[in-house]
């Protein structure tokens, strides 16, 4: 095939429509619905206006949007939206170390900051096996914070691939956040970018890069979860950037 054909899918005309709403957000928004309808039966209007708000704000943190997922084997996918605020090498977590996980060697690590206006939705940075979903209780410190990944309430997720790689991934709750809540469980069978959790109401996703994958994001970008590469797998060229 000629590198300059572009393939074409047959009906490949794109719209957009508004994203539905995770399945797992829907009690919270009937909820809100019935105490704005209550409020304005009540006569209150001024604090029924107000709860309406906050209503289609529910609605709108639990929204579902459909991502194209980049089908490159080597990719290493975001598996949240938000703010890339720490890049650092770090020992891998205690739950994820050792030869069934991750190793002991120190890895780069990406955390990436979820605020209660981004999709909420994680998915898997790649397809695989889930290894291992491991829960941690703790405090409820500001997720932004570095050690919010050792005391912070967490769940730890491991996924290896058909080839043995390992991709640890680590999902955060934060100072707003009250809950975790997976869709995947040991055993399972997952395709790069597909959901496999979500946190409530505001929160942080840490990555773990294997050994000789460098970041192909800087601080201060903003991911999308299932698009944006976070690296390449055996890529360990350093990429440099401003913001402006």
């Amino acid at each position: 095939m000629d590198n300059d054909e572009i393939t074409i899918a047959a009906g490949g005309n794109v719209k957009w429509r508004f994203p539905s709403v995770h399945p797992e957000g829907m009690k919270f928004g009937l909820i809100a619905v019935a105490i704005t309808g209550v409020l304005f039966l009540l006569g209150w209007e001024i604090v029924g206006w107000l709860m309406l708000i906050v209503t289609i704000w529910v609605f709108t943190f639990f929204r579902d949007p459909v991502r194209a997922v980049p089908q490159d084997e080597g990719a290493i996918i975001a598996p949240a939206d938000g703010l890339i605020t720490l890049i650092q090498r770090v020992p891998p977590p205690r739950e994820m170390a050792g030869p069934n996980g991750l190793g002991d060697q120190p890895m780069i690590r990406v955390s990436i900051f979820m605020s209660v206006f981004d999709v909420h939705i994680n998915r898997t940075p790649i397809g695989g096996t889930i290894k291992s979903v491991v829960y941690i209780s703790g405090k409820f410190l500001n997720a932004d914070l570095d050690k919010a990944s050792e005391d912070n309430e967490r769940q730890h997720i491991l996924v290896e691939r058909h080839d043995g790689v390992r991709i640890g991934f680590t999902q955060i709750a934060g100072l707003v956040a009250r809950r975790i809540v997976p869709f995947v469980k040991p055993g399972d069978m997952v395709a790069a970018g597909q959901r496999i959790g979500l946190i409530r109401f505001g929160s942080r996703v840490d990555v773990y890069l294997p050994a000789g994958t460098a970041p192909r994001v800087i601080l201060g970008q903003r991911t999308v979860a299932g698009e944006t590469i976070l690296g390449q797998m055996g890529d360990a060229r350093v990429i440099a950037g401003i913001q402006q």
